[in-house]
């Protein structure tokens, strides 16, 4: 399920583009185009989700997937060991720009906290 005027599924699509690290059947990562750390990722599903605010048991497999490729991304980026910060937005009032479930995958430099 997509939907035309998201953004980030006419990215998914080959309909915008952009330089992607992963792609699979249920997920894709690209690289940021306005990066906030040395590693910025987005990851998110191939299929439409708004935020995590919408997310329930069916899309378990979906949210694995997208874990375990986070995990593999942080490895090949030599970002693992020291750390790195994964995180999503729901919503505007999180700062949510992009009405598509996505997650931002930063590393390669010291994170503060609380991040907000």
């Amino acid at each position: 399920m997509t939907d035309n005027d998201c953004l980030f599924c006419r990215i998914i699509a080959g309909e915008v583009p952009a330089d992607f690290v992963h792609q699979d059947d249920l997920v894709v990562a690209i690289r940021d185009v306005s990066p906030k750390a040395p590693t910025h990722l987005l990851l998110m599903p191939r299929e439409h989700v708004v935020s995590a605010a919408e997310l329930t048991d069916a899309h378990r497999p979906m949210l694995g997937r997208l874990f375990a490729v986070a995990a593999d991304l942080a490895r090949n980026a030599d970002i693992a060991e020291r750390g790195f910060r994964l995180v999503t937005n729901a919503g505007p009032d999180a700062g949510q720009s992009v009405p598509h479930l996505h997650f931002h995958l930063l590393g390669g430099r010291s994170m503060g906290w609380p991040p907000g």
